[in-house]
């Protein structure tokens, strides 16, 4: 039996789906996955003597000050080493954008920008740079677009 048939045997589910596809259409639903999909990888903290994994959902931002990276999650905060460029190369796939010069922010996190203040969804404030303003509001933007189809 293939999934369709199971699908349509369980009348809860199979109503909610028809509900949904009507509703946001297969763009929605491939929107969806993708989301509950990056909601599930994980990322690794490592230094000389600790490794942690840790959901990518679950970081608010990262920050370099020498040449340790801090990752702040709603866990905790948690250093790796490396460099800023490569993390966020790493997770610019998964909503994530230079605000200034030591700092990526998640854009799922973002409460508001006012100025060049953003603020976090746990009140965190960040600076944002004139530099990276444009790229950061743009992105936002489309972000809060995706999110409310």
């Amino acid at each position: 039996m293939n999934w369709i048939q199971e699908l349509s045997q369980t009348e809860y589910l199979y109503n909610t789906l028809t509900k949904f596809l009507d509703k946001y259409g297969i763009g929605g639903l491939e929107n969806a996955l993708t989301y509950y999909s990056s909601m599930q990888l994980e990322y690794i903290c490592k230094t000389k003597s600790s490794i942690h994994k840790i959901k990518i959902s679950d970081i608010y931002y990262l920050k370099i000050q020498i040449h340790t990276i801090r990752v702040y999650t709603q866990h905790g905060i948690y250093p790796k080493y490396g460099s800023l460029t490569k993390e966020e190369k790493r997770l610019s796939p998964y909503g994530f954008i230079k605000c200034n010069q030591s700092c990526i922010v998640s854009l799922a996190k973002i409460r508001s920008i006012y100025n060049n203040t953003i603020t976090l969804v746990n009140n965190v404030e960040l600076h944002m740079s004139q530099h990276y303003a444009p790229k950061v509001l743009m992105a936002y933007s489309h972000n809060n677009i995706l999110k409310s189809l």
